[in-house]
């Protein structure tokens, strides 16, 4: 099923642009959020590129539910510094779930998960993350695109580089044209 390009923003005069795409944004992940808890993987993906709103999308959607977000940089890295490579690639799933489970909330708001696709961590981070949400709800900001059917992170010449065909995913994009979309089946 493919959802249309999101639904029509209730703009008040005194909103701003970017408030209103932020607004947008927290709408469209509360409308993805409805009757997620059906879903095998309850995962929910805030995509776009860099200054495109995803952490002030996160930071509001965090106000208003009364939960915090985890920067996952920051936190996984912190986590990493005494571990060996080797070390860091086999801990790395459960460093994650440690840290997603100290938070309180059934649901779990993640920020700046660049750190995921590090080559030397040798994970896949979208399969890591969406087994993460097999036991909480999860809406994570992913630095990258959505086009064509792809969830992309990086350039293909760039070994960061991921792509992802978005069947079952379900996702909010910012920054591209496209406010909202979820793959196909």
């Amino acid at each position: 099923m493919i959802y249309g390009c999101g639904a029509a923003l209730q703009a008040t005069p005194t909103m701003t642009g970017k408030h209103m795409q932020v607004q947008s944004a927290v709408n469209e992940i509360r409308q993805r959020l409805s009757g997620i808890a059906e879903n095998y993987n309850r995962l929910v993906l805030l995509v776009g590129p860099s200054g495109s709103g995803k952490t002030s999308a996160l930071r509001a959607l965090a106000d208003t539910e009364n939960v915090s977000v985890l920067n996952v940089g920051a936190e996984i890295s912190q986590r990493l510094l005494d571990l060996t490579e080797r070390q860091r690639v086999l801990q790395l799933p459960k460093i994650m779930e440690d840290a997603v489970v100290g938070l309180s909330s059934n649901l779990t708001l993640l920020d700046n998960t660049e750190v995921l696709f590090n080559p030397l961590l040798k994970q896949d981070p979208l399969r890591l993350l969406q087994g993460l949400s097999r036991g909480r709800t999860i809406v994570g900001s992913w630095l990258g695109q959505f086009s064509d059917g792809y969830l992309s992170y990086g350039t293909p010449d760039h070994p960061e580089f991921r792509r992802y065909q978005t069947v079952d995913l379900l996702l909010v994009c910012l920054g591209q044209g496209v406010l909202s979309q979820r793959g196909q089946r």
